[in-house]
């Protein structure tokens, strides 16, 4: 979503740049957009979610308020919103970006998330907040990918506020390399909240990836307790 502001110096550089240097579209490499770095045939083929519980996000044959897992043990956030399915050019995009350092792949899976959120009628909170690496992976990695997820969600929404008021306060295995039944425990008291800014009552988290949801829900339980009235996930895929 783009916000007309009138041309000015910064519309003049980007349609210099895009003079210059015309949009191609980094799935197939063919002609890309002004817009986006995705052409509209390998967008409308993303692997998106059709169906799925709302609360967690899991996806479903049908639609439903709340899946098995979630009547059993509710989550601590209020719903989530999945840009697409952990699959296919999705998780291809995404481990350029988190592991191999493309923060163009990044920039796109941002602006790929916004366009769906805008589809699927998300709610626009007061703020959005990353999910934080512990400091020392954030200097193994170089960057946190939810932080700059955060900041590109930012601009498609308008310079939708955004703040890095989550804290890892103790390094903790990969949540990847564990079970399911381990991940819960393994980040129980390991977040905290810096000051919130004032007025903040609706937060969405933001991640690259869910799939047990046990990171985010801590970290909504930890949001919660600080004074936060509504927590939503928006990840970029569900797998």
């Amino acid at each position: 979503m783009k916000v007309s502001v009138g041309l000015g110096l910064g519309d003049f550089g980007r349609r210099l740049r895009t003079v210059l240097f015309p949009p191609v579209c980094m799935v197939c490499g063919q002609d890309g957009r002004p817009e986006i770095d995705c052409c509209t045939g390998c967008e409308a083929d993303l692997p998106a979610l059709l169906h799925q519980c709302a609360r967690c996000g899991l996806e479903m044959e049908r639609s439903v308020a709340l899946c098995g897992r979630c009547s059993m043990a509710l989550p601590a956030f209020h719903s989530t919103w999945p840009g697409f399915s952990y699959q296919g050019v999705i998780e291809r995009l995404i481990t350029r970006f988190k592991f191999q350092g493309d923060l163009a792949a990044g920039r796109l899976l941002a602006d790929l998330l916004a366009r769906r959120l805008v589809a699927l009628g998300a709610a626009r909170p007061d703020l959005i907040v990353p999910v934080p690496l512990h400091v020392r992976r954030r200097l193994q990695r170089g960057f946190n990918q939810s932080a700059l997820i955060c900041r590109d969600l930012s601009m498609g929404f308008g310079r939708l506020p955004w703040a890095d008021v989550l804290r890892r306060h103790r390094a903790t295995a990969r949540q990847s390399d564990l079970p399911a039944d381990r991940r819960t425990g393994n980040v129980r008291g390991a977040f905290g909240v810096q000051r919130l800014p004032p007025g903040v009552r609706h937060v969405a988290l933001v991640d690259d990836v869910m799939t047990t949801g046990s990171t985010l829900d801590e970290c909504a339980r930890v949001l919660l307790r600080a004074g936060v009235e509504r927590v939503d996930v928006w990840v970029i895929a569900r797998a």
